[in-house]
């Protein structure tokens, strides 16, 4: 019987302590990575372009856009 009261004393313990619950992400930081991952998913569409282009102005073009992406992506670490 004593085993008994022993663990309801410890569920009472237990249950006086503050519950840890993890912080939702603040609205900043869930748009920071909402922009990083669409960041990212441009760069993997224009690379993948990029692969398969063959005019010289297209790729061009392409290549300034992933340096861009890049430029952007750095400014988010």
């Amino acid at each position: 019987m004593a085993r008994g009261w022993e663990s309801k004393s410890v569920e009472s313990q237990q249950s006086d302590e503050p519950l840890e619950v993890k912080p939702r992400l603040k609205e900043e930081e869930a748009a920071r990575v909402a922009e990083r991952e669409s960041l990212e998913r441009s760069r993997r569409r224009i690379a993948t372009e990029l692969e398969t282009a063959r005019s010289d102005v297209h790729r061009t073009a392409l290549e300034h856009a992933l340096r861009h992406l890049d430029d952007e992506l750095q400014k988010l670490l």
